[in-house]
């Protein structure tokens, strides 16, 4: 059975130090507190080990003892005064101080219970989630642009080895999994065999490899796509199990000289990757319930894939959509 100490779920930003801080110096201001009483009303207490008069140490030092519950004794209320003081003052601030200790304690554990039943509860309701295998560069890009479509943060689990990578996906709500995404058993706690869509995007292509070959076999009905920065490499993703390969190398350099000798394509293709904003492409289902094909008004047919292949541009057309094509459109966000 996987264990659950890996899985970072998303929480509330605190500050923790911050808290500590706090409590630590209204602690201290109590056994200040306290040592101011008796040290004023000095003349109500008696130090049985020395004769001389209650000083500030001997006050500092019977705040200490007090607020601790310790009390040896050595020092004692004799007056009237001081009694009082001890009832209606002293007390209270121990009081205070006792509860100030608890509440930490207490709060401690109860966060801890609330991150294992959290934990429980994610792995009993996550299912067709997406898992992003690797958090560098590549990976944040890709869950961005899941985010900027409207991916709920909470459906999106990443694992990742980095437990700063893996604490900069919680600070924007995603689920993280600290942890070797070549690992069965890592996978397996992001409930990979429940996902519906895989991204590996690590730094290195045998890494990428190695786990798209691991997440195919716990997960044949994903779908998987993989990034390769090597040429040679692409073809063992597709062999491991990946549905669409990404050259990563490629597309920039693409881009890059786009960029250069077409400058307004580049900018029409720059927006149309920049989910959320301008134009962008989209796969929708054409209507096939009347005698002809209807897409909705505000999109451009643009290519249409048969059994996995597109067809030429020439067939691109309404009435040449059958059932089970899929369709990609240009629209505006």
């Amino acid at each position: 059975m996987p264990q659950t100490d890996l899985v970072r779920l998303p929480k509330r930003e605190r500050a923790p130090f911050a808290s500590m801080v706090r409590r630590i110096g209204f602690a201290c201001v109590l056994v200040l507190f306290i040592a101011v009483v008796v040290w004023l009303g000095r003349d109500g207490y008696v130090d049985i080990t020395d004769d001389d008069s209650i000083g500030w140490l001997d006050a500092l030092y019977y705040a200490s003892v007090t607020v601790t519950t310790t009390g040896y004794g050595d020092i004692t209320a004799v007056s009237d005064s001081g009694r009082l003081a001890t009832i209606f003052l002293i007390t209270p601030a121990r009081v205070m101080f006792l509860i100030l200790v608890v509440s930490t304690t207490v709060e401690v554990l109860t966060e801890q219970s609330r991150e294992i039943v959290a934990q429980r509860r994610w792995r009993q309701r996550v299912k067709n989630h997406t898992v992003i295998a690797g958090f560098g560069a590549t990976g944040q890009a890709a869950a961005n642009d899941l985010l900027a479509r409207g991916v709920d943060p909470a459906e999106i689990v990443v694992v990742d080895s980095s437990k700063a990578r893996i604490e900069a996906a919680t600070h924007q709500g995603l689920v993280g999994i600290v942890g070797d995404a070549t690992q069965t058993e890592t996978l397996q706690q992001a409930a990979i065999e429940d996902a519906s869509w895989i991204i590996v995007a690590p730094n290195r292509d045998d890494t990428a490899v190695l786990v798209t070959l691991t997440a195919r076999e716990l997960n044949t009905k994903a779908h998987l796509v993989a990034s390769g920065r090597e040429q040679e490499n692409l073809h063992l993703l597709r062999q491991g199990g990946a549905d669409e390969v990404i050259d990563t190398t490629a597309a920039v350099g693409r881009m890059l000289g786009l960029g250069t000798h077409d400058p307004g394509a580049g900018m029409v293709l720059e927006d149309l990757l920049a989910a959320g904003v301008g134009l962008e492409l989209v796969e929708v289902a054409p209507d096939l319930s009347g005698g002809t094909p209807h897409i909705p008004d505000d999109c451009t047919l643009v290519a249409i894939l048969r059994n996995g292949d597109r067809l030429p541009q020439a067939d691109v057309r309404l009435d040449n959509i059958a059932t089970n094509d899929r369709i990609v459109v240009l629209r505006e966000t």
